[in-house]
């Protein structure tokens, strides 16, 4: 007999479906609170969502993060939030969410902060990524806590304000600061596929330096921004490469590089004294993180060797491992697909994704992760990122009751 099968599987699920408004309406709460990231000022929206969280009967730590965490992530204010329910002796699984949003942008079809609810669909930045799995692995948890689950182990909740510039501040100073040091981890992903690697990502900043100059004379001065120019031509011809080096992880293509911003100048009739851009490399599982920065620099010197009364700097923004898949991540998504499977109704199997996400800090740390969450079958789908992001709910009610039984499945019983 499977833990579906099971009376205690039958009490959770009720609970579930019980507690669904309760879901929505916490996951609605979520979205009307902004947290866009940058600029990071997530106070509000970590005070939101600790007060839900009592009110769900959890007891909830609240973690200013240092200072001198939040600089350097880029970021005005954050508390990242952990909930330890220990139900007895075994193993700690976390769940990870995190509550930060990249700005709406725009050509919304409505209200980017009304969680509006439009064909069983909630619309809203951060419903899908990742504010829903906030109320996903918290209602979860509440569903085995009334469910009255006779457990071993304990279930963490690691409520974090920062993925989108990097996790740091997040998950990367709760793991390495010690606040807690878990046997597995789920984090974000959609409900469709057990997510096991997944790209990581590297950023940098070139400044280009070159000699003001009046337009009228402008060989009197260096064009700073005709060698950015020339720069990132040559960073194009090598993206061109890129595409031969394809992953033989479904889900993942060939590594990518984008030139994301570009600025420079002072006035349209002064030759640029400075010209500054940022690039966007991503790193697939087999690559190797370091030779991938030491070859893009190297191609940046190179293109900068023959400009003439020009100088070149590269700053590291960023850099984001990726995650690889593991034996005991393996073990750990083989439970999760074997429960999603029966409660989706269809076969569901494992999964690369081209982004980077806080999960790699849980691998880093050597602590065995996959993600599962509420979501649809895709990033396009959900329009993560993009205007009309979206969650359904009924995603959200199913990814709820896959999360709680796969916990039961992982987890001793107790006594």
């Amino acid at each position: 007999m499977t833990v579906l099968d099971t009376p205690l599987a039958a009490r959770i699920i009720e609970q579930i479906d019980r507690n669904q408004e309760t879901a929505v309406d916490f996951l609605s709460a979520l979205v009307r609170t902004p947290s866009d990231n940058p600029p990071g000022d997530c106070a509000a929206i970590a005070e939101v969502t600790a007060g839900w969280l009592e009110t769900l009967g959890f007891i909830v730590e609240r973690h200013p993060v240092p200072e001198d965490r939040l600089q350097s992530s880029d970021m005005v204010a954050a508390a990242n939030l952990i909930v330890r329910q220990q139900f007895g002796p075994g193993p700690t699984i976390a769940l990870n969410a995190h509550g930060d949003v990249v700005p709406p942008g725009d050509g919304w079809s409505s209200d980017p902060y009304a969680a509006e609810i439009r064909d069983g669909w909630m619309y809203g930045r951060g419903a899908a990524v990742s504010k829903s799995d906030i109320a996903t692995y918290a209602m979860a948890l509440r569903a085995l806590k009334e469910a009255g689950a006779k457990l071993g182990g304990t279930v963490e909740l690691h409520i974090t304000w920062d993925e989108e510039t990097g996790g740091m501040a997040g998950p990367g100073w709760i793991l390495e600061d010690g606040l807690s040091t878990p046997d597995l981890a789920i984090c974000p992903g959609f409900s469709y596929a057990v997510t096991t690697a997944h790209n990581g990502c590297l950023h940098l900043e070139v400044t280009v330096t070159g000699r003001a100059a009046h337009a009228a004379q402008p060989d009197s001065g260096h064009d700073a921004i005709q060698g950015a120019v020339q720069i990132m031509q040559a960073l194009y011809a090598h993206r061109e490469t890129l595409a031969r080096r394809t992953s033989s992880l479904a889900g993942i293509g060939h590594p990518t590089l984008v030139v994301g911003t570009v600025s420079g100048g002072t006035n349209t009739n002064v030759v640029a004294g400075h010209a500054r851009f940022c690039i966007d490399r991503r790193i697939t599982p087999e690559e190797d993180a370091a030779q991938v920065e030491s070859e893009l620099t190297a191609v940046i010197d190179a293109a900068a060797a023959g400009l003439t009364g020009i100088t070149v700097d590269c700053r590291r923004i960023l850099l984001a491992r990726p995650l690889t898949p593991s034996t005991k991540a393996a073990d750990l998504s083989a439970v999760i697909r074997a429960v999603a499977s029966r409660i989706m109704g269809e076969d569901i199997g494992e999964s690369a994704a081209p982004i980077y996400t806080d999960s790699r800090h849980y691998a880093e740390a050597g602590v065995p992760v996959v993600m599962y969450g509420a979501g649809p079958r895709s990033i396009l789908e959900a329009n993560g990122h993009r205007a009309d992001e979206r969650v359904a709910l009924d995603d959200l009610n199913k990814a709820t009751k896959v999360i709680a039984l796969a916990l039961v499945d992982l987890l001793p019983s107790g006594t």
